[in-house]
């Protein structure tokens, strides 16, 4: 069976292609209104108006319901606001100290690949975290990425515990994508505990300060960047 893994990750446009604009927030975004900013952008990128986008954020407290969503996985209904929303996955918390990426590219200039599409994003938070010196893995029955701890007890069937670092949940419109992924910077990690994250209960949530890497935002930033040129070509800063 092929996996991700296997997968050729290269999400390179078609020769001519614009840079993709690359937009940062310095401030919280409301969620509801990112998600009127994604349709908007999303809606000219199909039509040909707007070059593609990513768009950087962080956003107040909140939990996300996607798709797939199981009600018995929001464990404290009443702790944050809680919003459904389009994307696959299920539950999922952002909050301060998470670097959000909306990610709106018109795979019909690259490749009408759904799985490799998500492959080369878990490939760019994994090449992100490398440059950290922290090893981010993926696996093929959990999407995300993932960071093994073994030194924390084992898991009951005795395999090496790993928590999550990074999430991923996406939706397509008209081949154009939005949503994206998440990494956790220093986020609260208590604000989880709220939630089963993504329906999975076997597995805990980690972050860079976790792991005792003390690093900026704005150096995150800049080494997402980095490593989302070489899977999906030039970008150019958006001022929004």
């Amino acid at each position: 069976m092929t996996t991700r893994t296997d997968l050729n990750l290269s999400m390179l446009p078609a020769d001519g292609s614009a840079p993709i604009r690359w937009r940062i927030s310095d401030t919280p975004v409301p969620y509801e209104e990112a998600l009127a900013v994604m349709d908007a952008e999303v809606a000219a990128i199909a039509d040909g108006r707007a070059d593609e986008l990513v768009w950087l954020l962080e956003h107040p407290p909140l939990y996300t319901a996607g798709t797939s969503a199981d009600s018995k996985d929001l464990i404290e209904p009443d702790r944050f606001p809680v919003f459904s929303t389009g994307r696959g996955g299920e539950y999922t918390y952002h909050g301060p100290g998470q670097r959000v990426a909306y990610v709106m590219l018109d795979l019909k200039r690259r490749r009408q690949d759904v799985r490799a599409y998500v492959a080369a994003l878990e490939e760019v938070i994994i090449r992100t975290l490398a440059s950290m010196n922290v090893r981010g893995e993926r696996r093929e029955d959990r999407v995300g990425v993932w960071v093994r701890r073994p030194e924390k007890p084992p898991l009951p069937d005795g395999t090496v515990t790993e928590d999550k670092i990074a999430a991923l949940g996406i939706r397509l419109r008209r081949w154009v994508s939005f949503h994206g992924l998440s990494i956790n910077v220093d986020p609260d990690l208590t604000h989880f505990s709220g939630i089963v994250p993504c329906g999975i209960s076997a597995y805990g949530v980690t972050s860079l300060e976790d792991l005792g890497m003390l690093v900026m935002m704005h150096d995150v930033d800049m080494r997402l960047r980095e490593a989302f040129e070489e899977l999906f070509g030039a970008t150019s800063i958006d001022r929004g």
